[in-house]
């Protein structure tokens, strides 16, 4: 295997794009009588922004923790903002949000 060279690294670091990333959290009606559904309705919307090039990756957190999950955007913070505001489920206090902004490399991807 050749080694990672400081030379190799800075021409990398020159790829690197800005993108958003999305902490989601669980909301004071997470437990609401009809919050599933609305989550359903959070996921088809991933979806549709998945296939609209929008957001790059999603994922669930499976444990127990407040986290609920992970999301990176190719938009920049002003419009993850919106996209969030408009979301069902961020609507209906059944997920909350925090926004970063981060750098990453284009093409990155999670294993198959």
């Amino acid at each position: 295997m050749n080694p990672i060279t400081d030379d190799y690294m800075r021409e990398q670091l020159k790829t690197r794009k800005p993108y958003t990333f999305v902490i989601l959290r669980n909301g004071p009606k997470g437990n609401e009588l009809g919050a599933d559904k609305l989550i359903w309705e959070h996921g088809r919307r991933n979806f549709e922004l998945r296939r609209d090039g929008v957001l790059c990756i999603a994922c669930m957190i499976t444990d127990d923790s407040e986290v609920a999950g992970l999301e990176i955007f190719r938009t920049d913070l002003e419009e993850t903002r919106r996209i969030m505001e408009e979301d069902v489920a961020v609507r209906a206090g059944i997920l909350t949000y925090e926004i970063h902004p981060v750098m990453s490399f284009p093409g990155d991807s999670l294993a198959r």
